[in-house]
Protein backbone atom coordinates (compact mmCIF):
# COMPACT_ATOMS: atom_id res chain seq x y z
CA UNK A 1 0.00 0.00 0.00
CA UNK A 2 1.46 3.27 -0.83
CA UNK A 3 0.02 6.09 1.04
CA UNK A 4 0.67 9.85 -1.01
CA UNK A 5 -1.15 13.19 -1.74
CA UNK A 6 -1.43 12.88 -5.08
CA UNK A 7 -0.38 16.02 -7.17
CA UNK A 8 0.67 17.74 -4.24
CA UNK A 9 3.94 15.65 -3.23
CA UNK A 10 6.78 15.07 -5.54
CA UNK A 11 8.65 12.65 -3.42
CA UNK A 12 4.84 10.70 -3.66
CA UNK A 13 5.04 10.82 -7.53
CA UNK A 14 8.74 9.61 -7.18
CA UNK A 15 7.75 6.39 -5.21
CA UNK A 16 5.27 6.17 -7.39
CA UNK A 17 7.25 5.44 -10.49
CA UNK A 18 9.82 3.82 -9.04
CA UNK A 19 7.22 1.09 -8.17
CA UNK A 20 6.08 0.96 -11.32
CA UNK A 21 9.52 0.30 -13.07
CA UNK A 22 10.17 -2.08 -10.83
CA UNK A 23 6.73 -3.84 -12.00
CA UNK A 24 5.57 -3.85 -8.02
CA UNK A 25 1.98 -4.37 -8.02
CA UNK A 26 0.59 -1.99 -4.88
CA UNK A 27 -2.48 0.17 -3.87
CA UNK A 28 -2.20 3.65 -3.88
CA UNK A 29 -4.41 5.60 -1.46
CA UNK A 30 -4.82 9.56 -0.77
CA UNK A 31 -4.73 10.06 2.59
CA UNK A 32 -7.03 13.10 2.12
CA UNK A 33 -9.63 10.89 1.70
CA UNK A 34 -9.81 9.28 5.52
CA UNK A 35 -8.96 11.69 8.67
CA UNK A 36 -7.23 8.84 10.44
CA UNK A 37 -4.85 8.58 7.72
CA UNK A 38 -4.13 12.46 7.18
CA UNK A 39 -3.34 12.25 10.75
CA UNK A 40 -1.30 9.80 10.95
CA UNK A 41 1.06 10.28 7.60
CA UNK A 42 0.47 13.45 6.81
CA UNK A 43 4.28 14.76 7.73
CA UNK A 44 5.69 11.14 6.23
CA UNK A 45 4.47 10.65 2.90
CA UNK A 46 4.56 8.86 1.05
CA UNK A 47 4.87 5.59 3.27
CA UNK A 48 5.08 2.33 1.48
CA UNK A 49 3.82 -0.59 4.00
CA UNK A 50 4.84 -4.55 2.82
CA UNK A 51 2.39 -6.91 4.31
CA UNK A 52 0.81 -4.73 6.52
CA UNK A 53 4.36 -3.37 7.91
CA UNK A 54 5.75 0.10 7.43
CA UNK A 55 8.59 -0.48 5.60
CA UNK A 56 9.27 3.14 3.98
CA UNK A 57 8.80 6.77 4.77
CA UNK A 58 10.14 9.03 2.30
CA UNK A 59 12.05 8.06 0.00
CA UNK A 60 12.35 4.40 -1.08
CA UNK A 61 15.22 2.49 -1.50
CA UNK A 62 15.18 0.15 -4.33
CA UNK A 63 17.80 -2.58 -3.19
CA UNK A 64 15.93 -2.76 0.10
CA UNK A 65 12.49 -3.00 -1.60
CA UNK A 66 13.73 -5.82 -4.26
CA UNK A 67 15.16 -7.73 -1.00
CA UNK A 68 11.29 -7.19 0.71
CA UNK A 69 9.61 -8.73 -2.30
CA UNK A 70 12.14 -11.76 -2.60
Amino acid sequence: MLYTIPGLCPLCDEARELLESLAVAFEEVDIRTDRELLRAYRLEIPVLTVDGRKEFVGRIDPDRLRGLMG
